[in-house]
């Protein structure tokens, strides 16, 4: 037996004697040995009344982006995008701002992105001319480079890895981050929400 039942059990049969006491303990040690039971095992199986058609391991899945048929993913995740001329897996994290929960929120804040490309199978040009973000009221921001950072490379080459921050002064609420590497065909974007709450 646990010892946290035990000792329960004991508690119990103390506090009421010998009668109800005894049964009120009984039954409480029985159900949580049934409770502890189901904690162990390692069995990866859903609860039953979950609805099957929620359960895909297939969530936080890669998205694939053309300029036919952009991805719309959430920020944070990646997507694979494909062009006549390479593919590129590329991830767009953010934004995070200075801070939270300030006695006086202001409505618009600095807000700054973290891009990571990875595993192109060509040359993939670079520049952060091609990042923009569009707000829930239709305002476009163009991005710029956080203070002291160094501009990425013009070109990530096949095996290279790149991540690099882009900052923009934004207002709060929602918003889409947009990656568009022929400077006019969006290929990706992530969605995100600006708050400083």
């Amino acid at each position: 037996m646990y010892p946290a039942v035990r000792a329960a059990k004991s508690q119990w049969g103390r506090t009421f004697g010998s009668g109800l006491g005894r049964a009120i303990a009984m039954l409480l040690t029985a159900a949580s040995v049934l409770a502890l039971a189901g904690c162990g095992g390692g069995s990866s199986k859903y609860p039953s009344f979950l609805p099957k058609k929620t359960l895909s391991p297939d969530v936080d899945a890669a998205l694939v982006g053309t300029m036919a048929k952009p991805a719309l993913q959430v920020e944070g995740l990646p997507i694979d995008v494909k062009t006549e001329a390479f593919d590129v897996s590329i991830t767009v994290s953010g934004p995070i701002v200075p801070g939270e929960g300030l006695p006086y929120q202001p409505d618009a804040t600095t807000c700054t992105w973290t891009v990571t490309m990875k595993d192109a199978t060509a040359d993939v040009p670079v520049s952060i001319a091609d990042f923009h973000s569009v707000d829930h009221l239709g305002a476009v921001f163009l991005m710029g480079l956080v203070p002291g950072e160094h501009p990425p490379p013009p070109v990530l080459h096949p095996g290279e890895t790149l991540t690099f921050m882009l900052r923009s002064y934004e207002l709060v609420g929602e918003g889409m981050m947009q990656w568009a590497p022929d400077h006019k065909h969006v290929v990706g974007y992530w969605d995100y929400t600006v708050e400083n709450d």
